[in-house]
């Protein structure tokens, strides 16, 4: 076959992103049945066991109930776990080698990447929405504002984790990462304030918390219902850290380019 030839075979669209291999991908996470209880499952029961107990259905936050507070961080907890499930997803297929089989096909890199982090926040926004249900009918009272609004920066701002789940992926060469990074998510989460109010950690924790990539997600997703805290700040720390996660992805990403 000459080189006029090759030039002229029909290339894939946008370098092999499309729909349909959305769907396959989301149709192979959700096959695992471990990824669906960890990420859809996990942050529903955890609402309810933690959040409907006591004066909270009556005790007032913001515009709404302490109920709807935790549900806000319940939602923001389940989609840090799924845009990270989904994001180290490249993990596996590196270890079984289908990467390496990926990239002898028209599939350009840019377009995998997309790819997995459409994945990603697609798990990401079905997690939000099967909290919010749950809290919904669990008795969690928010403006309908804050309903909307809570839910959809819980789920925008997940990205950093998406960024972060494919810096792992292509990290730590384990099939299991997701049994690594699941408890240094929940470290995170009660350092960075999600679990745990930062007026109750003390000075020195309540500091220490605005440094980890949880505090501006928790932050920025409650505003609309406590319009509490400083925003700057959140927005500049979810920032920072997407931006770090996503350099931290794109060089381990060409560095495992390179050896093949």
């Amino acid at each position: 076959m000459t080189t006029v030839d090759l030039q002229a075979r029909n290339l894939p669209k946008f370098g092999g992103f499309s729909p349909g291999m959305i769907r396959l991908e989301l149709r192979r996470m959700v096959r695992n049945k471990r990824t669906v209880i960890f990420t859809l499952v996990m942050p529903a029961v955890f609402f309810l066991l933690f959040g409907t107990g006591g004066d909270y259905k009556t005790e007032r936050v913001g515009g709404g109930n302490v109920t709807g507070y935790i549900l806000v961080s319940m939602a923001v907890y389940g989609a840090m776990l799924a845009t990270t499930s989904g994001g180290a997803m490249v993990s596996i297929e590196r270890a079984a080698g289908w990467s390496r089989q990926l990239r002898l096909t028209p599939l350009r890199p840019i377009a995998y990447i997309a790819v997995k982090l459409v994945l990603a926040m697609t798990i990401g926004a079905v997690s939000v929405a099967v909290a919010f249900g749950v809290g919904a009918l669990a008795g969690a009272q928010l403006p309908v504002s804050a309903w909307i609004l809570c839910g959809l920066l819980a789920w925008v701002c997940a990205l950093v984790f998406a960024a972060f789940g494919l810096f792992m992926g292509y990290l730590l060469p384990s099939e299991n990462v997701m049994q690594i990074l699941g408890p240094v998510l929940a470290v995170l989460s009660f350092a960075g304030g999600l679990f745990v109010p930062l007026d109750e950690l003390g000075p020195t924790f309540a500091t220490i918390a605005k440094f980890t990539p949880v505090y501006g997600v928790g932050e920025i997703a409650r505003y609309p219902l406590t319009h509490d805290g400083n925003l700057w700040l959140a927005v500049l720390n979810v920032l920072v850290w997407t931006t770090l996660f996503a350099a931290g992805a794109m060089w381990r990403f060409r560095r495992d380019t390179a050896r093949v």
